[in-house]
C-alpha cells in the first residue's frame, strides 16, 4: 500500500517515468513504463533487477544488440483476426522490419544464454509455438516477396497484377504522347500563358490555355486559375484512354486487396504467437530504457533484504536498510548538467534503530535526505537499479507512507496542520512492522508547545508498531526522544559553523543544531533583533547547540585523518613484508644461478682444455709450420673468446710450444661478462622498479590489455605473491578485460575484488601460486 494518492508526484517518480518513456523506442515500451507498479514480492523484485542489470551489461559491452525498428503491430494483428480483413502495404513493411528485429533478438539471446540467463528466460517462453505457427523467417520472406523497399506492392506479387500494370503503363505512355502533341500545338499558336507547363488535375494530365482560347482545342475543362485567366483542359482525344486507365487503376487496387487478404489469411493462424512475440519486444524495449537510465544515474545491483519464512505472517525482524553512497537520481542529473557534485547518503535502519530523527539547519539537506530514502526504496521495489554502492542492502516493505510538503487544502477547508494530523492519523491506523514511513518537519504548523508533544506521542506509537521510518524536525523534545526510547536514533545534517555553509552530510548518533541565529546573521538580519531574541532564548541553549555541532564536525575531520593514517600504515607494513619476502626469494634465486654458473664454467673449462690439447697436437703434427701454427692459434683464440667472453693472450714459443693447461678454479663470482650476471642484474633492476599496483584508469582496451600482460609476466618472473590492478568501476569494460585475461594465466591462484573500504570492485586483487 502506498499513501497518499499523489505519492509518486511528491517523491518525483513521475519525472523518472518521463525519462524512461523518452528512452523507449516504441509504444510497446512506453506502455510498460506507464504500467510500472510497486511490488512487494521479493522473487519478482529480484527477477526485475536481474533482468535490468543484465541489459545494462549488454548496453555497456555488446556492440551489435538489435536496437531499431521496434514497431507495435499488435493493434493490426488483432484487427486482421476477422476473415476478409488485411493490412496495408505500409503496415506490412513495419511488420517485416519489426519481425526481423525480433528474430535478431532471438538469435542474440540464444547464442548468449549462459551470459544473460535472465534475458534468455524472457525469450524462452516465446520459443514454444503452436503446431500451425510459421517460423519468423518464413513470414519475413513472404512479406519481402510482396512489397519492395519503398513499401509498395511488387509487380511480381501476382501474374494478374503484373498484367494490369503493364497495360496501364502502355496506355499512360499513349496519353502522355497525345498531351504533349496538343501542348506543342497550343504553344506554337500562342494559346498558352507564358512559361506554362503540362500539369495534373483530378489525376488527369491537362494543358493550360488562356481563357480566350479555350475553344481552340476540343476537350474537358477540369479547373481554372484564381483569376480565371487560365483554364486546364483535358484534350478530347485522350479522354477515352484516360477512362480506361482509371478502370485499370480500380482493377489494380482490387488485385492488391486480394493479395493482402490472401496474406492475412496466411498469417492468421500465427497471430496469437506473434502477439506474444511483440509483447517480448515491448519487454526488451522497456528493459533497454531501464538500463539506459541506470547507466545515466550510476544505478547498481543491490543486495536484497533477508527473507523470512513467510512475509505475511512473520515479523520483519531480519529486515535491514543499509545504504552506502546513495544518490538522489534527479538531483544527481540536475547537478551533473551544472557540473556540480552531490554528497552521497549513508543510512542504516534495523531492528535496534528502526526510526531515525534527522535534525539540522534549514536548507541543510534534511528534506533531500528524506526524499532520497523514499524515492530509492520505491525505485527498488519497482525493479529499477538504485544509485547506491553495490554492497548496499535494500529491504522489501509492504507499505510506504509519506508526509511531505504542504497538505493545506482550500477545497476541503484544511489548514496545513490539520492536513498533517489527518496523515498522522492514517499512519497510526495502518502502519505495521512491514511498513516504512517518511515525515518531513513533524509537528510543525501549530503552537510548538502543543505540536511537540503530539509529535512525540505519535513517534512513540509508531515505534511500538515496530514500523521503520525517517523523520525530520527542529523540535528539541523529539531529539531527546532517541535517548530514552529504544528503537529510535538521532541523526544530524552537518553544518560548518566557521564557514557558515551546510555540508549536506548525514551523521547518525547525535542530534543537529538548527543554527537559526548564525544563519540569520549571515543574511544580514538586524543585530539588535538577534540580541533581543538571544536573551529570550537563553545562552545555555544556544551554546549547547553550537558546541554540539562544532564537536561533531571536528570529530569528522579527526576520524577522516585517522582513517587515512591507518590505511597508510597498513599499506606500508604490507609493502615491507612483501619486500622482505621478495629479497629472500631473490637471494635463493641468486644462489641457484651461481651454482648453475659454476657447473657451466666447469664444462666450459673442460671443453677449452680439450680444444687446447687438439691444437697442440695439430701444431706438432704439422712440424711447426709457421702459417699453419698461426692459423691454429687464431682458431684457439677465437674459440676461447667465444667461451669466456675475454680476449685470450697467447705466449709465442721459441721453438716448440709447451703443453698448456687452464687452471681449474671455480670463481666465487661469475666473470664480469657472464650472461648469468647480466640476468641477476636485470632481475635486481626489475625488482627495484616493480610497483605492486597497476593503474589502468583512462587507458584504451588494447593499451590496457598490453600493460596487464607485461605486468603479470614481470610479477611471475619476480615471484611476487600478490598484486593489485586498479581499473575503476565506470561501465565495467576495463574490469571485464582484466578478468578475462587473468582467467587464462595458469600461474594465478585466484583473483577478486578489493575490500570495500579500499576500492571494492574498482580494484582486482591477484594472488599467484
Amino acid at each position: 500500500m502506498l499513501y497518499p494518492s499523489d505519492f509518486e508526484q511528491k517523491l518525483g517518480f513521475d519525472q523518472i517515468r518521463e525519462i524512461l518513456a523518452d528512452y523507449c523506442l516504441s509504444t510497446l515500451g512506453r506502455k510498460q513504463v506507464g504500467a510500472i507498479s510497486f511490488c512487494t514480492n521479493r522473487d519478482d523484485i529480484h527477477s526485475m533487477l536481474t533482468q535490468t542489470a543484465e541489459m545494462k551489461q549488454v548496453l555497456e559491452s555488446e556492440e551489435h544488440f538489435p536496437s531499431q525498428d521496434y514497431f507495435d503491430l499488435i493493434p493490426e494483428l488483432l484487427r486482421i483476426r476477422i476473415d476478409g480483413t488485411y493490412m496495408e502495404a505500409e503496415q506490412l513493411s513495419e511488420l517485416k522490419l519489426s519481425l526481423s528485429t525480433i528474430h535478431a533478438l532471438h538469435t542474440f539471446l540464444t547464442t548468449r544464454k549462459e551470459q544473460y540467463p535472465s534475458l534468455y528466460n524472457l525469450l524462452s517462453s516465446t520459443l514454444t509455438r503452436n503446431p500451425v505457427f510459421l517460423p519468423l523467417t518464413t513470414i519475413i520472406q513472404r512479406i519481402d516477396s510482396l512489397i519492395d523497399e519503398k513499401s509498395q506492392i511488387r509487380d511480381k506479387a501476382s501474374a494478374t497484377l503484373m498484367g494490369i500494370r503493364k497495360e496501364k503503363a502502355t496506355k499512360q505512355s499513349l496519353v502522355e504522347r497525345k498531351v504533349v502533341q496538343s501542348f506543342k500545338l497550343a504553344r506554337k499558336n500562342g494559346w498558352t500563358p507564358d512559361e506554362a507547363e503540362i500539369t495534373i488535375r483530378d489525376g488527369r494530365l491537362v494543358i493550360p490555355l488562356t481563357s480566350t482560347h479555350k475553344r481552340r482545342i476540343p476537350g474537358f475543362i477540369h479547373d481554372e486559375s484564381a483569376t480565371g485567366q487560365t483554364i486546364y483542359l483535358e484534350p478530347a482525344d485522350i479522354f477515352e484512354t484516360n477512362q480506361e486507365i482509371r478502370e485499370l487503376e480500380y482493377a489494380e487496387r482490387r488485385e492488391i486487396i486480394r493479395i493482402l487478404v490472401e496474406f492475412a489469411a496466411f498469417l492468421r493462424p500465427s497471430i496469437d504467437d506473434l502477439i506474444h512475440d511483440y509483447s517480448f519486444l515491448g519487454q526488451i524495449d522497456f528493459l533497454r530504457a531501464k538500463a539506459h537510465f541506470a547507466i545515466e544515474i550510476h544505478g547498481q545491483w543491490a543486495v536484497p533484504g533477508i527473507k523470512t519464512d513467510d512475509d505475511r505472517q512473520q515479523p520483519m525482524a531480519s529486515c535491514q536498510l543499509d545504504w552506502h553512497q546513495a544518490l538522489h537520481p534527479l538531483l544527481f542529473l540536475s547537478h551533473q548538467k551544472q557540473k556540480k557534485t552531490v554528497v552521497p547518503l549513508d543510512i542504516r535502519l534495523n531492528e535496534e534503530e528502526r526510526i531515525l530523527i534527522i535534525s539540522g539547519p534549514n536548507a541543510g539537506g534534511k528534506s533531500v535526505c528524506l526524499k532520497t530514502v523514499g524515492l530509492l526504496q520505491y525505485m527498488y521495489q519497482c525493479g529499477l537499479l538504485p544509485p547506491a554502492r553495490e554492497d548496499s542492502v535494500f529491504p522489501v516493505f509492504r507499505n510506504i507512507f509519506i508526509d511531505i510538503g504542504d497538505e493545506q487544502s482550500i477545497d476541503n477547508d484544511l489548514s496545513t496542520y490539520t492536513g498533517k494530523l489527518i496523515n498522522l492519523k492514517y499512519f497510526i491506523e495502518h502502519l505495521d512492522d512491514h511498513s516504512l514511513f517518511l515525515i518531513d518537519e513533524l509537528g510543525t504548523g501549530t503552537d510548538p508547545s502543543l505540536g511537540g508533544p503530539i509529535a512525540e506521542a505519535t513517534l512513540e506509537c509508531l515505534n511500538r508498531k515496530k514500523s521503520f521510518g525517517v523523520v525530520t524536525t527542529h523540535y528539541s523534545n523529539l531529539k531527546l526522544l532517541a535517548g530514552r526510547e529504544p528503537g529510535i536514533a538521532n541523526g544530524a545534517m552537518l553544518y560548518d559553523s566557521k564557514k557558515m555553509r551546510p555540508l549536506y552530510r548525514l551523521k547518525t548518533g547525535k542530534p543537529g543544531s538548527s543554527f537559526a541565529f548564525e544563519i540569520a546573521r549571515e543574511i544580514g538580519f538586524p543585530e539588535e533583533v538577534l540580541d533581543n531574541a538571544r536573551k529570550k532564548t537563553g545562552k545555555s541553549q544556544l551554546d549547547f547547540d553550537r558546541e554540539l555541532q562544532n564537536l561533531e564536525v571536528e570529530r569528522q575531520h579527526v576520524q577522516q585523518h585517522s582513517t587515512e593514517l591507518n590505511l597508510a600504515d597498513d599499506l606500508l607494513a604490507g609493502l615491507i613484508q612483501k619486500y622482505e619476502k621478495l629479497m629472500g626469494d631473490l637471494e635463493a634465486s641468486r644462489k641457484e644461478i651461481l651454482e648453475k654458473a659454476r657447473i657451466d664454467a666447469r664444462q666450459l673449462i673442460e671443453q677449452a682444455n680439450k680444444q687446447i690439447e687438439r691444437t697442440i697436437k695439430e701444431i706438432r703434427e704439422s712440424q711447426a709450420d709457421k702459417a699453419r701454427t698461426r692459423e691454429v692459434r687464431e682458431e684457439l683464440k677465437s674459440m676461447k673468446e667465444k667461451l669466456t667472453g675475454d680476449p685470450v693472450t697467447t705466449v709465442k714459443p721459441k721453438h716448440e710450444p709447451a703443453p698448456v693447461r687452464v687452471k681449474q678454479e671455480i670463481p666465487e663470482k661469475p666473470v664480469t661478462h657472464s650472461p648469468y650476471q647480466s640476468y641477476v642484474d636485470d632481475l635486481h633492476r626489475k625488482l627495484q622498479s616493480f610497483v605492486p599496483i597497476l593503474d589502468l584508469r583512462g587507458k584504451r582496451v588494447d593499451e590496457a590489455l598490453y600493460l596487464i600482460q607485461r605486468y603479470i609476466d614481470d610479477a611471475t618472473l619476480l615471484s611476487i605473491p600478490e598484486v593489485r590492478i586498479l581499473h575503476g568501476k565506470g561501465f565495467g569494460t576495463l574490469r571485464q578485460v582484466t578478468r578475462d585475461y587473468l582467467r587464462t594465466v595458469k600461474e594465478i591462484k585466484s583473483y577478486g575484488d578489493e575490500q570495500i573500504d579500499r576500492g571494492g570492485s574498482g580494484i582486482t586483487v591477484v594472488t599467484f601460486h
